[in-house]
């Protein structure tokens, strides 16, 4: 074989610094191109389809690249050692075969479950089920427990998922042998390659059933309504989604129950904001309050407590309430509640009141804008 041929960063198609992922990639796509199977009669190609396996099954080995970018196709023939198992078959985490029935078949394995012929895919697990509970504030910061109703696929009481009319069972397929599915098989460069899809008879299971349940129709399972507690943890935020394994729809004829996803919803509180795990609330006090100070009750969602509104306060002071915000959810401790200041200034003023703030403003020797005239004296002065 000639020096390019031997160059296995050049056959893959990468740089020497190419990554695994991105070696993988190349011979992923490489092998697709040169398969025998799609180039048959074509003894190049063939010749082309080793050579990439070749470097693949050299470079993926982080010992064996180093000894190849060290000192050649020799240097790694050399290390490799008699006996080697050059594509990596039967080894957990390896690649060579399992890559090709990655490019080949989708990640399935051809040779049936576990790696070996005659495994049975068994009943099918049922679907996951989503849905939306509602909380307030209150409810996603301490936590609560809630039952929610759900209608879904249900383990057949009548047939105890067997899907078979009381008195009968299921019987082996007649079509699979029971396997659960059918296998082809087909030359390649490799010698014989075994296929296997699902059995279009059972479904995979192995068994059908001569007499089905009149309950469930054979299926093993019947919509209905059941009730779920769902137990939500101090802390949780809108959008939040909790997993509970296995109270999903059951699975046909006996599968495995699915996976129920609650997706929490909270709607705005009328008057409490959340920033992570602090909780934010105005405070709106008069301008006399501000001014002179004053003690007033003040609503948190662990009860009223009295906040101290010191003399001078503006609009925009907090009072930082410490350990009264949101329970950490994987940690111990609460964030804070922050009361923000609103000095409210007043309108609709009586002429008293007016009169006591223009003197208040005078005492402090205060510019402000002049009295208003009353509409005789606008009328008195339009016409002047």
């Amino acid at each position: 074989m000639d020096t390019v041929a031997e160059d296995y960063y050049a056959l893959l198609g990468v740089s020497r610094n190419a990554t695994a992922d991105e070696i993988k990639r190349a011979y992923l796509r490489a092998a697709r191109e040169l398969h025998p199977d799609t180039n048959q009669g074509d003894p190049e190609t063939e010749e082309r389809f080793k050579a990439v396996n070749r470097a693949y099954e050299t470079l993926r080995d982080p010992e064996r690249r180093r000894r190849y970018d060290m000192f050649g196709p020799e240097g790694d023939r050399a290390g490799a050692g008699a006996g080697a198992d050059p594509f990596g078959f039967g080894t957990p985490g390896a690649g060579g075969l399992g890559d090709l029935f990655d490019a080949f078949f989708g990640g399935g394995n051809p040779f049936g479950a576990q790696g070996r012929p005659g495994g049975r895919r068994g009943p099918t697990a049922g679907e996951d089920v989503e849905t939306v509970l509602d909380l307030d504030l209150s409810e996603a910061v301490f936590g609560i427990s809630r039952e929610i109703a759900l209608s879904l696929p249900t383990t057949c009481s009548t047939c105890d998922g067997s899907g078979a009319r009381p008195g009968t069972t299921p019987v082996t397929c007649s079509m699979c042998n029971g396997l659960g599915e059918i296998r082809r098989v087909r030359p390649s460069v490799f010698g014989q390659m075994v296929t296997a899809s699902p059995c279009t008879r059972c479904g995979g299971i192995g068994e059908e059933i001569p007499s089905p349940c009149p309950d469930c129709r054979g299926q093993g399972r019947r919509q209905e309504e059941r009730s779920l507690l769902i137990e939500v943890p101090a802390g949780v935020d809108e959008g939040t989604t909790m997993r509970v394994s296995g109270r999903g729809a059951s699975g046909v004829r006996g599968g495995p129950a699915g996976d129920v996803y609650v997706h929490l919803r909270i709607p705005p509180h009328p008057t409490i904001t959340r920033d992570g795990w602090d909780l934010l609330s105005d405070l709106h006090v008069s301008m006399t309050q501000a001014a002179l100070g004053v003690q007033v009750p003040f609503d948190t969602l662990d009860g009223s407590e009295v906040l101290t509104i010191h003399a001078g306060s503006n609009s925009g002071d907090e009072i930082r309430l410490r350990g009264r915000g949101v329970p950490h959810l994987r940690a111990r401790g609460r964030g804070d509640f922050l009361v923000r200041v609103v000095v409210d200034t007043p309108a609709g003023l009586t002429k008293a009141q007016e009169d006591l703030l223009r003197a208040l403003a005078a005492e402090r020797g205060e510019e402000v804008a002049p009295p208003e005239a009353g509409l005789m004296s606008r009328l008195r002065g339009a016409f002047k």
